[in-house]
């Protein structure tokens, strides 16, 4: 019989091993789904996490879509773990995503032809305010009406979708794209394009914006005292009052701090890479980046560790699919299977498992 008994405290061992065993795990049920569909695993693993870094054939175009791919990730990702660690649950940081684009894209048609420097910053304070606007919907519906934060997050994704689809076909849709969907095409316009700042290279200013709000959560939850409310409000709820913690200011914070993130990344993925509003922008870097944030372990060097991994997996499994004929749908199973062997296994980091016979003492695993 097996069972799961309580630690005294956290298992640190575990802790750090979890994300390595929830990789390994993956790769290796990964790898029998990949057979059941008739590819052949080992040249599926390979195309996904070896091949687009180290393959003379593909590197060369696969490692500056690393940095492109996991921009977002993180940028989102670590928004998301400051909520996360508090206990705040926003799972809808795709629809903050989708409304930063749109409001970025327009302040850039707004613009449209004049040339200006201020375009660009303006389109970042743009974004991100957009994406913090989406996110006090819930923030407001929790702390005025106790709503539940996962939820209302969620559906708002859907309202999103049906916005930028709108955009797309009618109000953003570009004059002269001969009536097809679409704005119009931002990176042709120096004012308004995310350009790569180092040629080849994949590094835009989305992936700085990312680089910085990784140090800037650091020291906020290290060396400052709304890190440390954070964490007691995460770890001890009821210690987190009786210390002062304000909920309602907490919600409010956690929920703007990470939709104004998710903002900024749809921003400079509709500035950059995407190139313009289209119906099918959101690439689901919102609900990926959950598991950015998770399999880094709620901290910012692990979720910039995490992101690399994750973009990994999104060039590897386009890799993958072009090379071996996958589904898409494959590779997001693939992709789900990190996160739910991350949770499982992470009950080991809280409970040992013990086996037992009956009428025999218990041994621990």
């Amino acid at each position: 019989m097996l069972r799961l008994e309580k630690r005294p405290s956290p298992s640190r061992a575990w802790n750090y091993a979890t994300p390595l065993v929830a990789v390994a795990a993956t790769m290796f049920l990964g790898g029998l789904l990949f057979l059941a569909l008739g590819k052949n695993p080992f040249e599926a693993i390979r195309l996904i996490f070896w091949d687009p870094l180290f393959s003379p054939q593909f590197a060369a175009y696969s490692r500056p879509q690393l940095l492109v791919k996991a921009g977002p990730l993180i940028l989102i990702a670590v928004g998301l773990s400051i909520g996360f660690r508090a206990g705040i649950w926003n799972i809808g940081a795709e629809g903050q995503y989708i409304i930063g684009a749109l409001c970025a894209a327009a302040v850039a048609l707004f613009f449209y032809p004049a040339e200006n420097p201020l375009v660009f910053p303006l389109m970042i304070v743009a974004g991100a305010f957009g994406g913090w606007l989406w996110a006090m919907i819930p923030a407001i519906l929790k702390t005025r009406f106790n709503t539940n934060e996962i939820l209302v997050s969620l559906l708002l994704v859907y309202v999103a979708e049906k916005l930028l689809a709108a955009a797309a076909t009618s109000f953003m849709r570009n004059p002269d794209g001969g009536g097809f969907p679409g704005s119009r095409d931002f990176t042709r316009y120096p004012s308004s394009a995310n350009n790569e700042i180092i040629a080849n290279t994949g590094m835009h200013w989305g992936v700085v914006a990312a680089f910085i709000a990784v140090i800037f959560a650091y020291v906020l939850l290290q060396r400052h005292l709304l890190g440390f409310q954070v964490r007691l409000a995460g770890q001890a709820p009821r210690a987190a009052r009786f210390a002062g913690v304000n909920p309602a200011r907490l919600v409010v914070l956690s929920l703007g701090f990470s939709g104004a993130l998710a903002g900024m990344a749809g921003m400079f993925e509709v500035s950059g890479p995407a190139k313009l509003v289209s119906i099918d922008f959101n690439a689901g870097y919102g609900f990926t980046a959950i598991i950015v944030a998770f399999l880094g372990r709620l901290h910012p060097v692990g979720i910039l560790l995490a992101g690399l991994l994750l973009a990994l997996t999104y060039i590897g499994g386009e890799l993958a699919q072009f090379m071996l004929g996958l589904p898409a749908a494959a590779i997001q199973v693939f992709q789900g299977m990190l996160l739910f062997f991350l949770l499982a296994f992470d009950v080991l980091s809280n409970y040992r498992v013990r086996f037992s016979m009956p009428g025999r003492k218990a041994e621990a695993a």
